[in-house]
């Protein structure tokens, strides 16, 4: 890749930077996301799902491709020290999505200039990912009714990987994430009367031990589930006994069945516990990410692509698993997908700050491998439709 064209996505990734927006209030990102793709030449489509955008550049017969890159921001205050630190306050770029526009910008320019691309392209810049909610609202937007995508691919940051590196892996690579919510109702009162009251605190406490088994005996070993209480929210003082008491929490796993599990245990766990105590309770649980799967041939297609980018020695087609959760997973939904982490770095002082952290920053030393890696994906798929 050319030094000019490096000195301009690493411009683009900086301006993003400083100009972070919540999922769905992305419209300055649009908008210069828009600029720039309408004067490389790529038709562009904007207000797909709410802010989303997708830029087409058709080249003939071919398969139509579909490249995603995330836009928001989080809801966090910057406290990492260089010179192109969030400029709007309690937001910042602190998962990558910076970043990750960069690269498929980056991508984009490189493919304009490119005389022997066959096909159709689409850049995919989707809102509202952190949300959960994005990629759905693009797709009930008409995604793929509008847009002729044959296959969907990402790419993610991911720190603690080595910089530039590409992991990947068939099948599942992230968790679905669910999430859920216990109200138990019990009698308050005074502390210095318990016998008068139904203690839902310590039938809550109860509760919480109990689901703790769910993973350890419910779950076949040779699945992966994790199942997280994560607060609890009592209607009580220092003196009084409370009447209400709410549990929250958060579940992982890859497999839908461990899904339905994991619900279906939760519910009965907290009932009988409830039960047995003489209270009552509800349950709230949501469903707010999907896994996210890989297919076999894109998959195959992305780990090509990835050699040829960096090099076979700096890719891993058989990666871990993460238990994190990612929108991208909707799209496997309607066409065969593949999501890919790159290596933010591993030095903290240099990439390795974790995702969510307030000091994270995306390392600019990885956008060659990116823009690299979208560039021979691009054009391995389209010689092989040939």
């Amino acid at each position: 890749m050319d030094d000019d064209l490096l000195k301009r996505v690493t411009a683009w990734r900086r301006q993003m930077h400083r100009y972070p927006e919540s999922g769905f209030n992305e419209f300055r990102t649009a908008e210069f996301l828009t600029d720039e793709l309408t004067t490389m030449g790529w038709d562009v489509t904007t207000g797909v799902g709410g802010t989303g955008v997708v830029a087409t550049l058709a080249r003939g017969p071919g398969p139509g491709l579909g490249l995603r890159a995330d836009m928001d921001g989080l809801l966090i205050t910057e406290a990492a020290e260089h010179d192109h630190i969030s400029t709007v306050p309690g937001v910042m770029h602190a998962c990558g999505h910076d970043g990750h526009m960069a690269m498929l910008l980056g991508a984009a320019d490189r493919l304009t200039r490119d005389p022997d691309l066959a096909g159709t392209v689409h850049c995919v810049f989707q809102p509202a990912e952190e949300h959960g909610r994005g990629a759905q609202a693009m797709v009930d937007d008409g995604l793929f009714d509008r847009f002729a995508i044959d296959s969907m691919f990402g790419l993610h940051t991911i720190p603690g990987l080595p910089a530039g590196e590409l992991h990947t892996r068939e099948g599942a690579i992230m968790a679905s994430e669910d999430t859920f919510s216990i109200t138990v109702h019990g009698r308050g009162g005074h502390a210095a009367r318990p016998h008068l009251v139904t203690d839902p605190l310590v039938t809550a406490a109860q509760i919480i031990l109990g689901l703790q088994t769910v993973v350890a005996r419910d779950v076949d070993p040779t699945q992966s589930a994790v199942l997280s209480c994560t607060d609890i929210e009592t209607d009580g003082i220092r003196n009084a006994i409370p009447g209400t008491v709410r549990i929250s929490g958060d579940t992982r796993s890859y497999a839908p069945g461990v899904q339905d599990l994991l619900e279906r245990r939760i519910r009965e766990v907290s009932a009988g516990i409830a039960g047995s105590a003489g209270a009552t309770c509800e349950v709230d649980y949501r469903h707010e990410f999907r896994p996210t799967i890989n297919a076999p041939r894109a998959t195959a297609q992305a780990v090509a692509a990835a050699v040829e980018a960096v090099g076979e020695d700096r890719v891993n087609a058989r990666c871990d698993p993460l238990m994190a959760s990612e929108d991208f997973a909707v799209y496997g939904d309607y066409v065969p997908a593949c999501f890919v982490f790159i290596g933010n770095g591993t030095d903290p002082r240099h990439g390795g700050q974790p995702l969510h952290s307030n000091a994270f920053d995306f390392n600019d030393d990885v956008l060659p491998a990116g823009i690299n890696f979208y560039h021979a994906l691009v054009r391995g798929i389209t010689e092989e439709a040939r």
